[in-house]
């Protein structure tokens, strides 16, 4: 029997997906930061050896895989602080898709900026002159994450 304040637009599966799209923001931003954090890390660790000086310019990849996993969280964060106990389905849906925007696309923007950072710290510690098309490739791979970080905050606002 269900409860008398619940409707068919208010079934008791919409928060789950709610609580779904948040764990999804999250989970996939912060391992696609994790992935552009290791993998430029290894390439930081290759070109030290022969540059200690280089060290510091080379930590451009690492923070920028850092601000995907910031992403995710502030849509995590948005779509935990909207759970309640009526939650509409189409509501339940939007949230678990705005979740999946921004997590799916913060995962390929780690993903890009690492294999970019890698061969790029190797690269410019080479030749100093491909550093700024370096941090050019790196911000193009960044706004990736953004992009879905602006579709989740459009979502989450419908």
């Amino acid at each position: 029997m269900s409860s008398p304040e619940l409707t068919l637009d208010q079934p008791h599966f919409a928060t789950f997906f709610c609580v779904l799209g948040s764990v999804s923001a999250i989970v996939f931003s912060t391992l696609g930061a994790a992935y552009g954090t290791a993998k430029s890390s290894v390439g930081i660790a290759s070109m030290s050896i022969k540059h200690p000086q280089l060290i510091m310019k080379a930590i451009v990849p690492v923070v920028m895989a850092g601000i995907i996993a910031i992403y995710g969280l502030v849509i995590a964060v948005l779509l935990a602080g909207s759970l309640n106990k009526h939650y509409s389905a189409y509501k339940g849906f939007l949230n678990l898709s705005a979740g999946l925007a921004v997590g799916v696309s913060g995962m390929a923007a780690g993903i890009a900026i690492g294999v970019v950072g890698e061969a790029g710290v190797r690269a410019s510690a080479q030749q100093p002159k491909l550093f700024v098309a370096i941090i050019l490739i790196l911000i193009f791979a960044e706004v990736l994450g953004l992009y879905g970080l602006i579709v989740a905050i459009y979502l989450f606002t419908k």
